[in-house]
């Protein structure tokens, strides 16, 4: 599987680019934002490590800290992962 190279996340608004450059700040938003498809793709690969690590007992404030995202974002796509049907059961523990 080939992933595309990480976009590096910009750190300044979009009102602050747009006076820097004189443009509007929606202009800054078109040419600067990153494909729809590619959000969803991103965030649907979040979720799916996030209901992984989930199935391997982390608790929601762990899986927070392991993907430097928050507690909450966690929390949402668990109860999303549950609403659309996916098995949330954990694995049983290594007993070797």
């Amino acid at each position: 599987m080939t992933q595309e190279p990480r976009r590096e996340r910009r750190t300044v608004t979009a009102r602050e680019l747009a006076d820097r450059f004189g443009v509007s700040p929606r202009t800054v938003l078109r040419m600067i934002a990153e494909e729809r498809a590619i959000y969803e793709s991103r965030s649907r690969q979040r979720r799916d490590e996030i209901v992984e690590l989930h199935r391997r007992g982390l608790k929601g404030y762990e899986i927070a800290r392991e993907l430097s995202v928050s507690a909450g974002l966690v929390s949402i796509r668990l109860k999303e992962a549950r609403e659309a049907g996916m098995d949330l059961t954990r694995y049983a523990a290594d007993r070797s």
